[in-house]
């Protein structure tokens, strides 16, 4: 099989890379190692930026999102029993829209699909050949036959534990890790919100967040320790310590429910670079990983992919520019490392640390009561909240 750009992985970075690209009249193929259904299965971020909203418009995936999305204005920060509300739009101009990252991957599988894009699932073993030549090749199994993917340019949109960077010589590539000391169990119920809005709760016993997917189906989370095990967190114990972690009147207004899907995170932050090695480009978790504390993780695929679909586009263009590929990786990860500053500061900012001393309790404290008195401070997190720009 012959394409232009060949893409590993059929999460939303290459989903939506293809979808960027077929518009543009430039062809490739996507190759998953998982099915359908377990893609459409993974439970993911659900706060888009304005970017991302923006892209998947031009990329003619809005149509259910638009109608769908619930528009936030603001966010909650929580301490104590004090509620304080970031007016995001007075304060910056722009909001985020609450649609889960399950709905934006079928979107574009849908989308893909309608344009007979070709998207292989459960295409196993896949390595990447002949990549110091002009003709690299993706080779891989699938029902038991072998397969071959001739492409000018690979995107590897595989994920933290893909194959991709594999690929990039440990003599090129440069990583950067920390891992947190805890984790986020979360619960998704067939419950009405407890607010309109995201609530970040800092409390002594541990971080929590009141999220939401619909005006119906609400996502929450609290702080656990690393190595928790799910089989210990029944539902019901999961709504007491919810309840004790939020200000007392939402605690008093939350419903509870069942869980239809419960999960442990663990909390990272990485970056490896550079994000190009010859023709192989690193987009999304293949090439960092955030916190979920401030919603980055998807936005920051959708902006690599913002500038890899740029670059693809002017390479392909009648003067087949090459300048937009080779500061693909500086332009990403000027906003990458942005990004990662954000979510680190967030996390430290709400999170109770193991070897937390009561100087460290009372300087986050004092930290939470300037963001909430300054109007500058806030200004700052909502810039990067609602996304920096591309």
């Amino acid at each position: 099989m012959r394409t232009q750009v060949g893409i590993i992985g059929a999460g939303p970075s290459g989903l939506l890379l293809s979808q960027l690209l077929h518009l543009r009249g430039i062809e490739s193929v996507i190759l998953e190692l998982r099915s359908r259904d377990y893609v459409l299965g993974r439970i993911r971020a659900g706060v888009l930026e304005q970017g991302m909203v923006d892209m998947l418009r031009k990329a003619g995936v809005a149509e259910r999102l638009d109608r769908e999305g619930l528009v936030h204005d603001g966010v909650e920060i929580c301490f104590g029993d004090r509620r304080h509300r970031i007016d995001l739009r007075k304060l910056t101009g722009k909001a985020v829209t609450i649609y889960g990252q399950t709905e934006v991957t079928k979107d574009l599988m849908d989308a893909r699909e309608a344009m007979g894009g070709t998207v292989i699932y459960e295409a196993e073993q896949v390595k990447i050949e002949d990549l110091g030549t002009d003709l690299p090749r993706l080779t891989y199994t699938h029902d038991g036959q072998a397969g071959e993917v001739a492409c000018d340019f690979i995107a590897g949109c595989d994920g933290f534990h893909g194959v991709s960077r594999r690929y990039i010589p440990e003599s090129v590539l440069k990583t950067h890790e920390r891992v947190y000391p805890f984790g986020w169990l979360g619960i998704l119920s067939e419950t009405p919100p407890v607010s309109n809005e995201l609530i970040y709760v800092n409390h002594w016993r541990g971080f929590a967040l009141c999220s939401m997917r619909s005006t119906s189906r609400s996502r929450y989370y609290i702080q656990c320790p690393f190595d928790a095990s799910l089989e210990e967190w029944t539902d019901e114990r999961f709504w007491d310590e919810l309840r004790v972690r939020l200000p007392s009147d939402a605690a008093e207004r939350i419903t509870m429910g069942p869980s239809i899907e419960k999960s442990i995170a663990p909390l990272r932050s990485f970056v490896a670079e550079p994000m190009r090695h010859k023709r192989l480009f690193l987009a999304g978790d293949a090439a960092h990983i955030v916190p979920p504390t401030g919603a980055k993780g998807l936005n920051l695929a959708a902006s690599d992919i913002h500038y890899l679909s740029e670059a693809l586009i002017a390479y392909y263009g009648k003067d087949s520019d090459t300048a937009r590929m080779d500061s693909y990786s500086a332009d990403c990860l000027g906003r990458i490392w942005k990004a990662e500053r954000f979510s680190w500061w967030m996390t430290s900012l709400l999170h109770k640390f193991p070897d937390q001393s009561s100087f460290d309790r009372g300087v986050q404290l004092a930290e939470l009561d300037y963001l909430t008195g300054s109007v500058a401070a806030q200004t700052a997190l909502a810039e990067s909240y609602v996304g920096l720009p591309y």
